[in-house]
């Protein structure tokens, strides 16, 4: 069996028994303690890359290198596994894990590694090779990785990115946050039933399932499922107010199942994050959050749903390849990237 194939077996039955956890938030510290940390492991990083990477992985913080993502599988800027070694590729790692929960690390990395997967169903050739590589993920750095400075970070590439933004000791921007599975459910080899990310869709069909007549008349805003997220790179998060059920019209159990819903892209990121998001959005947004979905109800059906609120907006949407290619997105409103944060500070100081 190939070493990568064995690689992604032992991944993903850790992935099993982490994502089966029960999901808490504790209260483990606030973001000002994760700054530095991932400020050292992102320093560490680049001095792990001789000269001609270490300037192929750093851009300036207002490059638009920064604010160009992509969940496509095309070539980045930055620096790729591909041209990594060994101590180069634990730096990385470290990276990922200086900003990622152990649930959002496995998540992400095998994501990844369900390239070579992909590699597999479509015939594995030449062609398909060079398109289906989990070495095809690119790291890069925007401005100075120098803990109480702003500055940024980036991991990209097929159905996967991961944008940092840190200013004044404190994460401003982790957003945009895309997450894909293809296929959505693995059904060959040793790792057939393995949903990668399984737990969104199942938490948001049990909530649909769990609504009265009235309340579906209100949560389902149309018979079929957009072909893809809406909100897709490139284009202004613009879609309206929110719409669908608000989280006031539903019973005490399934608002609990949509704060589950809501945690479990949350809690992709470090407890002291996670916490502090699902707190804040408690605190300041129960009134206005909104659910909303849209296709069908039922298991291998295509589907769509989003949760709507004033600071916040996640889609989910599982329609290509007969239901079994899931795509979510989480943006940050009114702006991606800490740019709000960012343009306030430049505007109040004497950068």
């Amino acid at each position: 069996m190939p070493t990568h194939l064995l690689r992604f077996i032992m991944l993903v039955s850790i992935l099993g028994v982490a994502t089966g956890q029960k999901r808490t938030l504790g209260h483990e510290g606030t973001t000002p303690a994760i700054e530095p940390r991932m400020a050292e492991a992102a320093s560490s990083f680049l001095d792990s890359l001789p000269p001609e990477l270490r300037d192929q992985a750093t851009f300036d913080l207002d490059s638009p290198v920064r604010t160009d993502w992509h969940f496509f599988p095309k070539p980045r800027l930055g620096v790729s596994w591909k041209q990594m070694n060994l101590d180069q590729r634990r730096a990385a790692h470290n990276l990922l894990k200086s900003a990622l929960s152990s649930k959002g690390y496995l998540k992400a990395t095998a994501i990844m590694h369900l390239e070579a997967i992909l590699r597999e169903l479509e015939g594995g050739g030449a062609d398909v090779a060079e398109k289906r590589d989990p070495d095809k993920y690119w790291f890069a750095v925007f401005g100075e990785p120098v803990a109480g400075d702003s500055w940024g970070w980036r991991v990209e590439g097929h159905h996967l990115s991961v944008n940092l933004t840190a200013m004044s000791g404190t994460i401003v921007g982790k957003t945009p946050l895309f997450l894909g599975a293809n296929p959505a459910e693995i059904t060959i080899g040793p790792m057939a039933g393995l949903r990668v990310m399984g737990e969104e869709e199942d938490l948001a069909r049990q909530l649909v399932g769990s609504l009265s007549a009235d309340q579906r008349s209100e949560a389902i805003i149309d018979v079929e499922a957009p072909r893809e997220v809406i909100t897709v790179p490139g284009h202004a998060i613009d879609i309206g107010k929110p719409i669908g059920i608000g989280m006031n019209d539903l019973l005490a159990a399934q608002q609990k199942r949509l704060w589950q819903l809501i945690s479990e892209f949350a809690t992709t990121f470090r407890p002291e994050m996670a916490n502090e998001t699902v707190e804040k959005l408690r605190t300041e947004e129960s009134d206005v959050i909104h659910f909303s979905w849209a296709g069908g109800c039922e298991p291998q059906q295509g589907h769509y749903f989003r949760i709507h609120g004033s600071s916040f907006i996640i889609e989910y949407d599982n329609t290509q390849n007969d239901a079994t290619h899931a795509h979510a997105v989480w943006h940050s409103l009114p702006s991606d990237f800490g740019l709000d944060a960012l343009n306030k500070h430049y505007e109040t100081s004497d950068h």
